[in-house]
């Protein structure tokens, strides 16, 4: 007796993208315009599929180019442009045949995105550092120190010690570990990339937590940057505890 669409729709859902080319050779047979929708929209998938597998492949780059070295690290920050907050540095050292996909930019995923890649990063990595400059220390000795402080503090916090460097952009001075500073490295290198993650989610996580202190704010909302309504809040309410003095100058 014939499968009936809907039986056979449920089969594709129930399966899992990694059945997909079974099914579909099982069911190409069947002439049911139904049917065809089914295999048209799942072989869709598998071709989105491929081109996310390729993309990461092609964020491995550096990652194989360095390849003699044994622990590779990643390092990036989160919130060098904010007027309130810490900023935070990520230090990553992915496993060799890393197997992560959707890996990206931190700032070219959803909030949601980041999120899930945070939990299966922290999973799958070998190592994760995370260093903090507060704000108080950014007006003492200005952000780009601030900012090489908390990479150093993330690379202590790894518990392992790199034999290589791929840094956002950056060299970290006193850092005595081989370095590559990489323009656009969040973009180009799938360690950097996911020390971008656990950098941005780490620091949404506490602006939030100061969120609930001060809700007068919003730090929820704009996470610390100078948006519209933020300023208006500094205005209203002066500057917080977290502010950086040495950023509300112009204000």
């Amino acid at each position: 007796m014939e499968k009936k669409i809907s039986e056979i729709k449920k089969e594709f859902q129930e399966a899992g993208i990694e059945r997909f080319p079974d099914l579909i050779a099982e069911y190409e047979a069947d002439g049911r315009a139904g049917v065809k929708s089914i295999i048209s929209a799942c072989q869709k998938q598998l071709l989105r599929l491929e081109e996310e597998k390729h993309r990461i492949d092609c964020m491995k780059e550096y990652e194989r180019k360095y390849g003699e070295y044994r622990y590779i690290c990643g390092i990036d920050e989160a919130g060098r442009g904010p007027l309130a907050g810490p900023v935070v540095a990520g230090a990553v050292i992915l496993p060799e045949d890393c197997d992560i996909l959707y890996i990206n930019d931190s700032k070219k995923l959803s909030e949601k995105k980041r999120e899930e890649l945070y939990d299966i990063i922290m999973e799958k990595a070998v190592a994760v550092g995370v260093g903090y400059a507060s704000p108080q220390r950014i007006d003492e000795i200005n952000i780009l120190q601030a900012t090489y402080e908390a990479m150093k503090n993330a690379l202590k916090e790894l518990g392992v010690q790199p034999d290589i460097l791929l840094n956002d952009a950056v060299t970290i001075p006193g850092i005595e570990i081989l370095q590559v500073p990489i323009i656009k490295g969040d973009a180009k290198s799938i360690s950097i990339a996911a020390a971008s993650i656990i950098a941005k989610v780490t620091r949404d996580r506490l602006m939030k937590q100061y969120d609930e202190i001060m809700p007068e704010y919003g730090f929820r909302d704009h996470k610390g940057y100078g948006s519209q309504a933020h300023m208006e809040a500094i205005r209203v309410h002066g500057p917080s505890p977290i502010h950086r003095n040495t950023f509300l100058k112009n204000l």
